[in-house]
């Protein structure tokens, strides 16, 4: 069993306060009238990577360098976050699924084997995001799963398809159900009876998270497992274009609940008693809300009307500590030993604190996945609600200045060693594709930012800058090779609301930070799991051997001396 006791650094004393700032999707990108944080006011942002040339630099935040299988990968809040707690790079879901579903031990293991007990009698429902993004899900993952299920055994299948815009370009969803319905074609040519059931966009059905607003899951809940919802279609491609005729301004996001009917207008694909589902999404966040749904008995945030008796599966496993839901396709990475974990069993006491949307981040994903505090004595997690019931452009700010607030009453306070924040404006205003709202809430991110540091300030302590991937920096379409915003067919620019793989600012500083502390220059291709030892080291303790190598080092052999004030 590892030792959790951390060596003293023999260089950077223990004692001084630290603060460590999350900014969500905020990335650094080419600085032009499309980067909202280049057009945003960030006088401090700007101080940082002006300042001290040796204490700001970019990491990696996408692809493999945050577990996920290709460069090509966009980053994401989950795995960022696991990567910045966890000190090392674990395979994360996009990969893990892959490697199950390319070995064929997705359907040898014992989640498979639960859901294909309903399959000789009962249906098989799929319920998760239809996209290409990689980010909750992956159409080409889906059409491997619906294939696998049916030659091995399933005779009825059913596909609840919720609609992207976000990770992926609006308007791209009629494209994704073409796809699918020629899968689902050739799955019927082999005998399978498989039809999409209902849709809607991912904000307004299932995919909320964190309970911001269970009425989302709610409309889930009605058209797929109650077959209702106040618009009914022959196929997903009629709805699609007839709801888009109907309200032209309609993001792929926002698609009201709708079901598909037979000739009669009879609900095609209703969940019912004896069948299985499978939440095919592999990243947590956001199906966490409809798997409780789908398997509490004891459930009260909602009325379900009927609760049906089905086997239940997620992709992965969403909350191991919860173990929600019980059955799952493809285990999660096992991850142990965390920064977090580390600091409490060395005595540090922490401050943890976002609103509703990120706080899960701070806390959950964090700490390797994991539910709750490791110690109540030495961690305090304080949630801010997050606005309910408006999209984040309506309110940029968000929370970010209470969370600041919280953040500099916690340092001021003496009680904690460090503190640990997540400022979402960024990544949740950036996701709305509302140019003008993320440059007013990148811009009140970094006035957050300024609070916290002037409390450092005032403590003599220290502060690491960070974010989690990229987002806000880059919000049109461009081409690759020339960087210039490419035009749809009406010579209008498309917007992107999706993350990026765009690299990530990091920046240490404060009076606390000794003098001779700097970023080292042998490490180009750093990335978020190098945050962790570099956070131990400045808190005074050597990371675990095994830990991705620390961002910084002492530019001389003698023990780094704290920089005193000027005069």
């Amino acid at each position: 069993m590892a030792s959790f006791v951390l060596p003293a650094h023999p260089k950077i004393p223990k004692g001084k306060k630290l603060a460590v700032i999350i900014l969500d999707g905020w990335g650094e990108q080419v600085s032009d009238e499309y980067n909202a944080i280049h057009v945003a006011e960030t006088p401090t942002m700007d101080a940082l990577k002006n300042g001290r040339p040796d204490t700001w630099r970019l990491v990696k935040a996408h692809g493999p360098a945050v577990g996920l299988p290709k460069e090509d990968d966009m980053g994401n809040s989950e795995v960022g976050h696991n990567a910045l707690g966890a000190g090392r790079i674990f395979e994360q879901g996009a990969g893990l699924v892959d490697t199950a579903l390319e070995t064929g031990k997705l359907f040898q293991g014992s989640g498979f084997k639960y859901i294909q007990e309903a399959f000789p009698t009962g249906t098989l429902h799929l319920i998760g995001l239809l996209s290409d993004g990689g980010v909750h899900s992956r159409l080409d993952q889906l059409q491997a799963l619906i294939k696998g299920c049916a030659a091995h055994g399933a005779k009825r299948i059913r596909l609840h398809v919720l609609t992207d815009g976000r990770d992926v370009l609006d308007g791209s969803s009629l494209g994704f159900v073409d796809d699918l319905e020629q899968t689902l074609k050739e799955v019927r040519a082999s005998g399978c009876d498989a039809l999409i059931a209902s849709g809607g966009g991912r904000m307004e059905v299932t995919m909320d998270r964190y309970e911001n607003d269970w009425n989302v899951v709610k409309r889930g809940w009605d058209a797929q497992v109650l077959g209702e919802a106040p618009h009914k279609f022959a196929s997903a491609t009629e709805a699609l274009k007839k709801l888009k005729e109907a309200d032209p301004k309609v993001n792929d996001q926002y698609y009201p609940p709708f079901v598909i009917v037979d000739e009669a207008g009879q609900a095609v694909g209703p969940i019912v008693d004896g069948d299985a589902v499978v939440t095919f999404n592999f990243r947590a966040d956001r199906m966490v809300m409809m798997a409780k749904a789908l398997e509490f008995a004891d459930f009260s945030s909602f009325d379900r009307v009927r609760w049906p008796k089905i086997k239940y599966a997620g992709m992965l496993q969403y909350d191991g500590e919860l173990k929600l839901p019980n059955h799952f396709l493809v285990s999660p990475p096992e991850i142990d030993r965390t920064s977090g974990e580390y600091m409490v069993k060395n005595g540090i006491s922490t401050f943890a604190c976002s609103e509703t949307v990120k706080f899960g981040h701070v806390t959950f994903f964090w700490n390797g996945n994991r539910s709750g505090q490791f110690s109540h004595e030495l961690e305090e997690y304080v949630e801010i609600p997050s606005d309910s019931g408006i999209t984040f452009n309506v309110a940029p700010e968000m929370k970010a200045i209470l969370i600041a607030e919280k953040a500099r009453d916690a340092i001021l306070s003496g009680k904690f060693d460090t503190v640990r924040v997540n400022l979402p404006n960024g990544d949740m205003v950036g996701h709305t594709g509302d140019f003008h709202a993320t440059v007013v809430g990148c811009a009140t991110a970094d006035k957050a930012v300024k609070i916290i540091l002037d409390a450092v300030e005032q403590v003599g302590g220290m502060f690491l800058v960070t974010a989690d991937h990229g987002n806000a920096e880059d919000m049109v379409k461009r081409n690759p090779k020339t960087t210039k915003p490419v035009l749809d067919k009406n010579g209008k620019l498309q917007i992107l609301t999706s993350h990026t793989c765009a690299p990530v600012p990091i920046a240490i500083g404060g009076p606390g930070l000794p003098k001779n502390v700097r970023f080292r220059k042998d490490l180009p291709n750093g990335g978020l799991a190098n945050v962790a030892a570099t956070t131990l080291n400045l808190l005074g303790f050597e990371a675990p051997a095994d830990y991705e190598p620390s961002l910084i080092e002492c530019s001389s052999r003698e023990s780094c001396v704290q920089l005193l004030p000027e005069g």
